[in-house]
């Protein structure tokens, strides 16, 4: 797949490109989800960019200066994850829609704006149990990433690719782990939602997601 594919006036770009335009987006989805995300799609004007993965951020949502707007979502193989973050981002979207004044940007306006777009694909057809029901849960108060919600996050990773990774939770106090950029750390203590580690290199103190996926050293036989 193409990780440039952009979109441009997504609801003007489908009539001309139907094919093109509509494999590269919905075959990233679950297929049970298709129907409802083409509807909600051809109702919106904005661009779509399929990116790269970013470790900061699943994806996200501008409002440009010229009042055009635009969605950056990760291309990813886990179909579950996807979903989410396109229903996320177009909350997003419509609260710009509809709002024309300054509103926090997870406030109550995206929240309710959220439950409304995603209520159609809470459906076990779409979303497997028990992710179908964790993400209900999640959806009585939602946050501002799902990488906040502990037990969603877990759901979500049983469906991505398989690697060699392991999360950071799982791992012992004391034990030494990697980042992809080499930088070394040691797992230290809790606190509160986050796990204390200290950098090997400096000696400095940082804060890390309890799911973060790191890589730890092979045992040596």
């Amino acid at each position: 797949m193409d990780s440039s594919f952009l979109t441009e006036k997504f609801y003007q770009y489908l009539p001309q490109h139907p094919k093109q335009a509509m494999e590269q987006l919905l075959s990233l989805i679950p297929e049970a989800a298709v129907t409802h995300v083409q509807s909600l799609l051809s109702q919106s004007n904005l661009s779509i960019k399929i990116t790269k993965k970013r470790l900061t951020k699943h994806g996200d949502f501008r409002r440009r200066v010229d009042g055009t707007s635009m969605i950056t979502l990760n291309e990813t193989s886990n179909p579950y994850r996807f979903l989410i973050t396109l229903l996320h981002e177009l909350a997003h979207f419509k609260v710009a829609e509809s709002h024309h004044y300054r509103v926090k940007p997870h406030g109550i306006e995206w929240k309710n704006a959220y439950r409304e777009i995603i209520l159609p694909f809470l459906n076990p057809k779409i979303f497997p149990n028990p992710l179908c029901s964790l993400l209900a849960l999640h959806m009585k108060n939602p946050k501002a990433s799902t990488d906040q919600d502990f037990n969603l996050v877990m759901a979500l990773r049983k469906y991505d690719a398989k690697t060699e990774k392991v999360v950071l939770y799982e791992l012992e106090d004391g034990q030494l782990f990697y980042l992809d950029n080499g930088r070394a750390f040691i797992k230290m203590k809790k606190r509160r939602t986050r796990l204390e580690c200290k950098e090997v290199e400096s000696g400095r103190l940082y804060l890390f997601s309890p799911h973060a996926e790191v890589s730890i050293p092979h045992s040596t036989p």
